[in-house]
C-alpha cells in the first residue's frame, strides 16, 4: 500500500529554506493535541505531553493499517507558543510561556479514531497527559515562515527580524501563535543539527 506522508502532500508547508522568509496559505488541518504553560527545557508537564502524543499518534497510525488498510508516516512534532508579551520570545523568559503540543493527522483520521486510541493507550500505559489529550481543527490561513538550524536557543535573532523588520516593512501584524515544527528528533539529534520551521500566522496591520 502506497504510504501517506503529510510533509510530501503539503511540501510547500515543510520545505522552507534558511535564506529567507517565505509565505505560505496553511489550509485545515487536524491534529491531536496537549496544552501547557511553562518551560519546555524544565516543565515535567511538556515531557508528559509529548509522551502521550506520540503514543497516541502511533496507536492511531496502526489501527489505520489494520482497520482501514491506508498507511501513513507519522508527522513530525509541532508546537504553538503564546505570551502575554510576545518579546518573551526574543528574550527567551520561557517561563511566561503557554503553549500546544501537537502532531498532525491524515485527513481520514476522525475524532473516534483518536478517542479509541487514546482509550486504548490509558488501558496499557499511566501516562499523565493523556486526560488532556485532545483532537483540534483549525486553519491557520496566511503565514511566514523560514527554517532555523541549530539549537533552540538560538531562534531569537531570527525572530527578532521577523517582528521588528520583515512584518513591519510588509505592513503584516501578528494573526495567530508562534508556530514551531520540528522537523529533527531532540532526542536523536546534536542541538547543532536540529531544523525546525519557525512559523508565523499573519494579516494586514
Amino acid at each position: 500500500m502506497d504510504k501517506y506522508d503529510c510533509k510530501k502532500a503539503h511540501k510547500e508547508l515543510y520545505a522552507p529554506t534558511t535564506k529567507a522568509f517565505v509565505f505560505v496559505d496553511v489550509p485545515e488541518l487536524t491534529y491531536i493535541a496537549v496544552d501547557g504553560h511553562g518551560n519546555p527545557n524544565t516543565s515535567p508537564e511538556h515531557a508528559a505531553a509529548i509522551e502521550a502524543l506520540y503514543a497516541v499518534a502511533y496507536t492511531v497510525k496502526f489501527t489505520s493499517k489494520k482497520a482501514q488498510n491506508r498507511d501513513y508516516v507519522v508527522a513530525p512534532l509541532e508546537g504553538l507558543w503564546r505570551a502575554s508579551d510576545l518579546g518573551a520570545f526574543v528574550a527567551g523568559n520561557k517561563d511566561d510561556w503557554g503553549w500546544t503540543m501537537m502532531i498532525a493527522q491524515p485527513e481520514w483520521i476522525t475524532g473516534a479514531d483518536i478517542e479509541q486510541a487514546r482509550v486504548t493507550v490509558a488501558g496499557k500505559k499511566d501516562l499523565p497527559a493523556l486526560d488532556l489529550l485532545r483532537p483540534v481543527t483549525f486553519t491557520e490561513g496566511r503565514s511566514v515562515q523560514i527554517l532555523h538550524i541549530g539549537p533552540y536557543d538560538d531562534e531569537a535573532p531570527t525572530l527578532a527580524r521577523l517582528h521588528t523588520e520583515f512584518m513591519p516593512e510588509h505592513g503584516l501584524t501578528f494573526n495567530g501563535d508562534h508556530h514551531e515544527i520540528y522537523l529533527s528528533d531532540a532526542r536523536k539529534s546534536v542541538p547543532a543539527k536540529l531544523r525546525t520551521i519557525l512559523r508565523q500566522p499573519v494579516c494586514s496591520a
